[in-house]
């Protein structure tokens, strides 16, 4: 069963997307949160495998509140709701350890997929917000030029493998491209997620880019 916490300020979207998830036998809605300290509380007292996050509430904005809902170990997937496809908090989610994005007008498959993709331990990076979020994300200047710890580290193979990843490719995909098998890419991504000390492959694609293994049009 998927655990799901829902953090939005506006009611009557909590009350729909409650009614969506509960429906499925699969999903259920362990708690409700209107900002975001309420939901730091909730995800500590209810241990969602799943956090459904709106990017814009009061008192403690969707950003700060995945920030510290990711940083604790065995940490739950974050979804972020956004308005528009080019949010510009949205970049900020990436870096806050947010799994993937949603556009709050999403259908109700939509939001069932989103939930169950990132439950699953993928990172939702698709349809209408990716390859544009994305571009323009690494587009922007990188605080600084040191690699991230670890980077060093990976194996000719495990940097193929990032850099798959970061374009947007499957691990089918992966595993056609480089001709191994699906269990051999599950087991390069998982060493390269505990080299690089990252939980999914949304924090993977941030590190892919901010280190220069893959650049915008690649």
């Amino acid at each position: 069963m998927i655990r799901v916490l829902i953090a939005d300020d506006q009611e009557l979207v909590r009350t729909g997307f409650r009614v969506i998830l509960d429906a499925e036998d699969d999903i259920t809605v362990v708690a409700e949160a209107a900002e975001g300290e309420q939901a730091q509380r909730l995800a500590t007292e209810f241990a969602p495998d799943v956090v459904v996050m709106d990017v814009r509430m009061p008192v403690c904005d969707g950003i700060e509140a995945t920030r510290w809902i990711t940083a604790v170990s065995d940490a739950p997937r974050v979804l972020i709701l956004t308005t528009f496809d080019l949010d510009e908090y949205v970049f900020d989610a990436l870096r806050a350890g947010a799994s993937g994005f949603l556009l709050k007008d999403a259908g109700a498959d939509e939001l069932l997929h989103a939930v169950r993709v990132i439950a699953a331990g993928e990172a939702l990076l698709a349809p209408s917000i990716t390859r544009r979020l994305i571009e323009d994300y690494a587009r922007r200047p990188v605080s600084n030029g040191a690699s991230p710890a670890g980077l060093d580290d990976l194996t000719p193979r495990e940097i193929e493998v990032l850099r798959a990843v970061a374009r947007g490719l499957t691990n089918a995909d992966i595993a056609r491209e480089l001709v191994v098998s699906d269990a051999t890419v599950k087991t390069h991504l998982a060493r390269v997620f505990a080299k690089l000390d990252l939980h999914d492959r949304a924090q993977a694609v941030v590190v892919a880019y901010e280190s220069g293994l893959v650049r915008p049009g690649e």
